[in-house]
């Protein structure tokens, strides 16, 4: 808080003297005092402050009109009101309605000092929130892909390298880790930006309706196609061609996927006319390529046609702290479109989220950050609003030697070793009875029988 920069308007004859005593504790780089509101509101149009500060003498004082016009012209700025002795409940509540927080003089030790703490830090929590909606709202920049692992930086410069040469582009990695984000920023950034962006899913299509869906078909090709259809890859002329799970492609698509790629022409189903396609493709796949085209379930020849350049993405596990970062930029994401704030991930939730492995991998945080929000009864995503199997599983993945290593490692067994104990004497003192026990523990119920439940306690046995 020493960074911060008061503003404290008060017509009382010695106002430092009479704010010392609620101002212990807080040591802002400058408090700067003024007696009269219309001087305070010509030095706040011309200066920059953290935070107000505003004596009040009775519920009508004129220099809450100040206050007002003030807030209109920064709703961020923290006000805090120091009312008259005994304040009853109708003019608090009046009060309060222009101010965030309300207090009475004479102040006591530190209470100003706590209040502008509190409210300084959440104006920043605010400013970084902001500043993250605004990175969500850049469609399909880097922003869109978030990390900073030595792994995820080269991702980055291999799209800015690639995305203007127009050379086909395949991205590998496990499901779950981007890869449809890559393709999307290779696209944003390309030529061909103004174009269509077709992504396909090779697995979810039927193979009997691959053909007409990638090149379309002419009326009465087959029973039921009424009308002339266009397909994928002629609605994506012009643009990028995205082939999702590309290793579930069948062979026989595989071959005439391929002759398009080297001849840049379709027929559609049921038509003899052949059609110029200009088309970038990117393609990616979880599955290893290099292996099903040695076991000859994958053409050789269109595996190295697309493989022109390609882009690993690491799983989630090998990404270090850009757990963190996900975590909180989801938590925010969602936040804002359920309208439900949100502070942040409690340390025991993030300690759950760094040891679990993420076999999902992005997606499934992701996921599990949307679930957690939706239902977390407070303003911080907890240990209890996180999946059951999830903890119970990072739980195990800590012990079999994924997450932390050193230090962290033995300060967990450690924890562990101490939790098994105090719950196990904590029953025993209250015959198993886990309502009684959670009260003397001074935890929710839920969280008590979470508890007992991670660590195999039986309460019964202790009755």
């Amino acid at each position: 808080m020493s960074e911060s920069r008061l503003l404290i308007v008060d017509p009382t004859a010695n106002p430092r003297a009479d704010y010392a005593l609620g101002l212990a504790g807080l040591e802002p780089r400058e408090c700067v005092f003024e007696s009269d509101s219309a001087a305070a509101e010509r030095r706040l149009a011309d200066e920059s402050f953290d935070a107000l500060v505003v004596g009040v003498r009775t519920p009508g004082d004129a220099s809450l009109e100040v206050v007002e016009r003030l807030r209109r012209r920064d709703p961020t700025l923290p006000i805090v009101l120091i009312g008259p002795p005994a304040l009853d409940n109708g003019a608090r509540a009046a009060l309060h309605s222009q101010a965030d927080e309300v207090l009475t003089a004479p102040l006591a030790r530190g209470v100003l000092a706590e209040s502008l703490k509190r409210l300084l830090a959440q104006r920043r929590l605010d400013a970084e929130r902001e500043l993250l909606r605004r990175q969500i709202e850049r469609p399909y920049s880097f922003d869109d892909i978030i990390g900073t692992c030595p792994a995820m930086r080269k991702v980055f410069e291999m799209i800015d390298q690639v995305a203007d040469s127009g050379v086909d582009v395949l991205v590998v990695g496990d499901t779950g880790t981007g890869k449809e984000l890559v393709a999307r920023s290779i696209h944003r950034r390309s030529r061909r930006a103004e174009g269509p962006f077709v992504p396909v899913d090779c697995g979810a299509i039927p193979e009997n309706l691959l053909e007409a869906e990638f090149f379309g078909h002419e009326k009465g090709a087959f029973t039921g196609a009424e009308h002339r259809s266009i397909g994928l890859l002629e609605f994506a002329n012009g643009g990028t061609f995205f082939l999702d799970e590309l290793g579930e492609l069948p062979l026989l698509m595989q071959a005439k996927l391929l002759r398009t790629l080297q001849e840049r022409k379709i027929r559609r189903v049921g038509g003899r006319q052949e059609i110029d396609v200009d088309v970038r493709i990117v393609a990616a796949t979880a599955r290893d390529l290099d292996s099903m085209v040695a076991q000859q379930r994958f053409r050789k020849d269109l595996y190295y046609r697309i493989n022109v350049v390609r882009i690993t993405l690491p799983p989630l596990a090998a990404r270090g702290d850009d757990l963190g970062l996900l975590a909180e930029y989801f938590a925010v994401k969602y936040s804002r479109e359920m309208n439900k704030p949100i502070a942040g991930i409690t340390p025991e939730a993030y300690q759950v989220l760094a040891h679990y492995s993420w076999p999902g991998n992005v997606r499934e945080l992701q996921n599990v950050i949307r679930r957690a929000l939706a239902l977390s009864t407070d303003t911080m995503i907890g240990l209890e609003d996180l999946p059951d199997a999830l903890v119970i599983a990072a739980g195990a993945d800590s012990r079999a030697g994924v997450g932390p290593a050193g230090y962290f490692r033995l300060r967990d067994e450690h924890m562990a070793r101490f939790e098994r104990q105090y719950l196990a004497d904590l029953l025993r003192r209250h015959g198993g009875e886990v309502t009684s026990a959670a009260l003397e523990a001074q935890l929710p119920r839920g969280t008590l029988y979470r508890l007992l439940k991670n660590h195999g306690i039986d309460a019964g046995s202790f009755r």
